[in-house]
């Protein structure tokens, strides 16, 4: 498979298939994000529920781009990804992996929400800490800039997903007239069609948004895998012309050029010079080269380490030296320049979208019970209202819609659970929280992500020894 060895190829098809399984995982451990509303109010049936809300997870995956996919491979510094020594990097692999399986697994069958995404990204974070800590690796960046963004993200959400869903609440008391909607809903007696119509579009909502922000995750984490495992055949675009990067390549070569280097201060020629010299290195490789596949099978990753250091620096680059020889339009050729270059490292196969999107589908479907409890019941001290579950699921589904717009992971459990808390608050005051689970998910949202740094930095330190 792929020119592996044999045992590589059940590494490779141990390493696909705990990836499907976290997305699985995933599935069943969110789908109380949108089903419990439909579920608690009478709109829907339980199983209905369950599987409307998996058919709409699989489209989300299939059709939510590839955006957040790439932010979570590239939270991973590009030299874990290199060494020669290819059980290193299956050692990397699964320790992220299981430590997200265990934790999410863990915090399910507890019945507590927790975030899928704090549980992913604190696996990266803490194999790539373990990483750097090896020797020879002192060298070696993170890229802080999009661990500082993610992590914002995922700090912010929940606070947003509160205040928001409290001032809706706010409002829709205010300005509508028809109080039905404030009121518990009856035991076993179905809302009326609009009310009925209204949740099943919010469920609907949050549904595909959590299918196009969550299911990018192990779309990223699957192509991670592929990347690092086999990147003779993943760690580019082949469906690309190289021909057409080497013109990339030298158009951003010739807009440096022009800049008046003579005026740059030490630093920025240091810089300088370190992109000139990718520049020259991805040349070579790719001088009259037709197809990707005349290139040798270990020189793959270096075009692809040349791509992603020529497009982080040169972007910096000229951002910072726009007053040295950089008009507008030479910004913007470069850029432009740049923006290609990143398609050749910046994709997902169809086949990798689909598995993800169908394990996340079926996981949706199974498993919901103990956390739509918690959603539905332990939250809130009084029954979930018709407009609580609306506006608490309208908020989840914006910010996750706005989050993947703008390539951020997101939590989904966090936003949905905070929105509830919210409206709840809203209704009857702080009083109608139950402060026990609302302690419990704060909790695990503290706790998550140094737990799971700890755990995957320490599996990867072991995994390595024993796979060395």
């Amino acid at each position: 498979m792929f020119g592996l060895d044999t045992g590589l190829t059940i590494l490779l098809l141990c390493c696909i298939i705990a990836t499907l399984a976290f997305e699985f995982i995933n599935g069943f451990h969110d789908t109380a994000n949108a089903v419990a509303t439909v579920i608690y109010t009478n709109t829907l049936k339980p199983n209905v529920a369950v599987v409307w809300s998996g058919v709409w997870n699989f489209i989300g995956v299939n059709v939510g781009g590839i955006a957040v996919a790439i932010g979570i491979v590239n939270l991973l510094p590009i030299e874990a990804l290199v060494d020669p020594n290819i059980y290193h990097v299956v050692a990397l692999i699964l320790a992220l992996v299981l430590t997200a399986i265990i934790w999410n697994l863990g915090t399910w069958y507890f019945g507590i929400p927790c975030s899928s995404s704090h549980t992913l990204i604190g696996s990266i974070f803490g194999v790539s800490m373990a990483y750097m800590l090896l020797p020879g690796s002192t060298a070696v960046e993170l890229n802080w800039k999009k661990i500082e963004d993610v992590g914002l993200s995922l700090l912010a959400s929940p606070i947003f997903g509160f205040g928001l869903a409290l001032l809706l609440m706010y409002i829709l008391q205010k300005v509508v007239k028809n109080k039905l909607i404030f009121r518990e809903p009856p035991k076993d007696k179905k809302p009326p069609l609009w009310i009925r119509s209204i949740l099943v579009l919010t469920c609907t909502s949050v549904s595909f948004s959590h299918g196009s922000n969550d299911g990018q995750k192990g779309v990223g984490l699957l192509m991670i895998i592929l990347i690092g495992i086999v990147p003779a055949h993943f760690a580019l675009d082949h469906s690309k012309s190289p021909e057409q990067l080497l013109k990339n390549v030298q158009n951003i070569e010739i807009t440096l050029k022009q800049a008046n280097v003579a005026s740059f201060d030490t630093k920025n020629t240091a810089e300088y010079i370190k992109i000139t010299s990718r520049i020259d290195s991805l040349q070579a490789i790719l001088s009259n080269v037709k197809s990707f596949s005349e290139i040798k099978d270990n020189k793959h990753f270096e075009v692809r380490k040349d791509i992603l250091l020529i497009a982080k620096k040169a972007d910096a680059f000229i951002a910072i030296n726009k007053d040295k020889g950089f008009d507008k339009e030479r910004v913007k050729t470069i850029k432009s320049d740049i923006k290609s270059m990143k398609e050749y490292t910046e994709y997902s196969p169809w086949w990798v979208i689909l598995m993800i999107s169908l394990s996340l589908g079926l996981g949706t479907m199974v498993g919901w019970k103990r956390i739509v409890v918690t959603i539905g019941e332990k939250i809130g001290k009084s029954h979930l209202t018709y407009a609580q579950g609306a506006t608490a699921e309208i908020i989840a589904a914006s910010t996750i819609g706005a989050s993947t717009w703008l390539g951020l992971p997101v939590s989904t459990t966090h936003v949905l659970s905070s929105g509830i808390a919210g409206s709840m608050v809203a209704g009857k005051g702080k009083n109608n929280l139950q402060m026990k689970t609302v302690k419990n998910i704060a909790i695990a949202w503290l706790v998550t992500l140094p737990v799971t740094i700890l755990m995957s930095g320490v599996l990867f330190l072991l995994l390595r020894l024993i796979l060395a």
